[in-house]
């Protein structure tokens, strides 16, 4: 299933998407589900899936109360459209993020840099590039805005599958815009935490999607659109399929002697960077889609 957080008439609410494209209203069915979080901690205390507790909302609801289609959701959703105010889908109080996980990442990162070995190594260790990315406060939601640095000359989006952890485990994926400061990394790879973690620097969205629903995660398409005045002026294709590390692979590593808290959410690296001569500014428009998991839009802003 997909699931949704939302603001409508000023109260949160949690959406959940059937096979039929339907969304029903978790909170107006229970008043309790406030957050995707708080379906995760029932679950894990009542040793279950969030599917099947959801299940088990959906068989009361003989009315049909609530339902929309997810169409009529994401339509209303755009800043100006006057309809509901999406969020992003899990409350993550942490947003890690891997590097270097892709080989056409390990060699732009090597275009970039003045130190090119420092990435051909870490792309060959056992060891992964970790970095603490995002905390909850600064996470942008789909159709917000996501920033570029004043004080950086290029710049660029980086399209990311995002898994979702719950106890340490995977509970879920989303997608993820791990906004990054080529400038900055690429003068000296120490600056990376000026280069990746700022105002406005990552977004997730649209759903929260659970294992049953994506399958395979090594196996999903990811596309970039960055749309200028109206006009596409990059598209880039990769798959999951193409990381050297999985998703299993990376969470290991990243609860090894490090405790992380519950929805924390974690960008597992880019297969698509756009090329040199291109860098973002201020209008464009990203998006962001994933098999199985939807489209994260967000709008350029200088901060």
């Amino acid at each position: 299933m997909r699931y949704y957080q939302y603001i409508q008439s000023g109260l949160k609410r949690v959406g959940v998407e059937d096979e039929s494209g339907g969304l029903t209203d978790l909170t107006a069915l229970d008043p309790r589900i406030g957050s995707t979080l708080d379906l995760l901690n029932v679950a894990f205390i009542t040793n279950t899936d969030i599917d099947s507790l959801t299940r088990a909302v959906l068989s009361n609801n003989k009315s049909g109360t609530g339902k929309i289609t997810v169409e009529e959701l994401l339509a209303g959703a755009p800043i100006g459209k006057h309809g509901v105010t999406l969020l992003p889908p899990v409350d993550a109080p942490e947003v890690w993020a891997f590097g270097v996980t892709y080989m056409d990442s390990m060699r732009e990162r090597q275009a970039e840099s003045g130190s090119p070995d420092v990435y051909a190594k870490v792309y060959d260790a056992d060891r992964p590039e970790a970095f603490f990315k995002s905390t909850f406060e600064r996470l942008q939601p789909p159709f917000g805005e996501v920033g570029i640095r004043g004080d950086s000359d290029w710049n660029v989006p980086e399209p990311e599958l995002v898994f979702v952890t719950h106890a340490g485990k995977i509970i879920g994926y989303t997608a993820g815009n791990d906004m990054s400061s080529r400038t900055i990394e690429g003068e000296n790879p120490l600056y990376l935490p000026q280069a990746k973690v700022y105002d406005k620097s990552a977004a997730l969205g649209p759903a929260l999607v659970t294992p049953e629903t994506v399958g395979d995660p090594q196996r999903l398409r990811v596309e970039l659109i960055i749309v200028r005045d109206g006009k596409q002026v990059f598209v880039g294709k990769a798959n999951t399929s193409e990381m050297k590390r999985d998703c299993s692979y990376l969470i290991n590593w990243l609860v090894r002697h490090n405790s992380i808290p519950d929805g924390t959410a974690v960008m597992t690296g880019t297969g698509t960077i756009p090329p040199p001569e291109f860098t973002l500014a201020a209008g464009d428009v990203i998006h962001i889609t994933i098999d199985k998991i939807g489209r994260l839009t967000n709008t350029v802003v200088v901060v």
